[in-house]
């Protein structure tokens, strides 16, 4: 059985704008023998194509069609809960391209949805307005649970810990779309054509990679190049299948 990969992004295949060793000779192996995988990742921020030109510009031949990301699957989710869905969103282009590629309309007047997604900065006074339309009546949804994301300089704070802020403020919990959630992972197997026996999900997270493959079925690979040291393993009720250094590491394991 030839196994389909689901890759995380930040902190398997790159520290903020750095690559990290080996991963993209990995996904340029994985692009030549035509081995079914996607770049499947929380990060919301850059819409597919974005990280494409950011990923090839650090040496990883990877196209859109290679890219599933939280904002994808968020917006999925919004459209096949209500077609047409009136959102206030909180996020970089990434998310906000997917919510209007699948029709959603952006409003500050009594939305449907608030929408949360990663941001580069956050305006405060978006976090206000988005606060304020949630106590109005607004559903909160959001695009990950991750509260931080590694970067060159150490962790950089990340959407879910924006939404604690919120929803400590309001008293209302979001609905994360992506991993763990396996609304994402299902999104991300039909994209790719297989079933979840056949996929390892690679992560650097205990709490949203790993977590997503037990959830879905799929076997998992924890790296140790991103949140997520060796030692924080045994603080979990559950383990990966395989705990390897890098990504690099897994090219000639067999998952016979």
């Amino acid at each position: 059985m030839e196994i389909a990969y689901l890759l995380d992004m930040d902190g398997v295949l790159v520290r903020g704008g750095t690559p990290i060793e080996g991963s993209a000779d990995f996904v340029g192996a994985l692009v030549e023998s035509m081995r079914a995988f996607q770049i499947f990742t929380n990060n919301s921020r850059y819409t597919p194509e974005d990280h494409v030109h950011r990923l090839r510009m650090m040496g990883f031949p990877v196209e859109p069609h290679h890219i599933y990301t939280s904002a994808l699957a968020t917006a999925r989710f919004v459209t096949e809960q209500l077609p047409g869905a009136s959102v206030y969103g909180i996020g970089d282009q990434g998310l906000m391209s997917a919510l209007q590629a699948v029709g959603c309309r952006f409003t500050v007047f009594s939305p449907d949805f608030v929408v949360l997604g990663d941001a580069d900065s956050y305006h405060y006074e978006e976090i206000v307005t988005g606060a304020r339309l949630l106590s109005a009546g607004a559903r909160f949804i959001a695009t990950s649970p991750d509260p931080s994301v590694p970067a060159e300089k150490g962790m950089h704070p990340a959407c879910g810990a924006v939404a604690a802020l919120i929803a400590e403020a309001t008293g209302m919990k979001p609905y994360f779309i992506g991993k763990p959630n396996s609304f994402m992972t299902k999104c991300a197997l039909e994209k790719m054509g297989v079933r979840a026996e056949q996929t390892v999900l690679v992560g650097d997270r205990m709490d949203t990679d790993v977590l997503a493959a037990l959830q879905s079925g799929m076997r998992s690979a924890l790296v140790l190049t991103g949140a997520t040291a060796k030692a924080d393993v045994a603080r979990f009720p559950f383990r990966p299948d395989v705990i390897v250094d890098r990504l690099a590491d897994l090219a000639d394991h067999s998952w016979a």
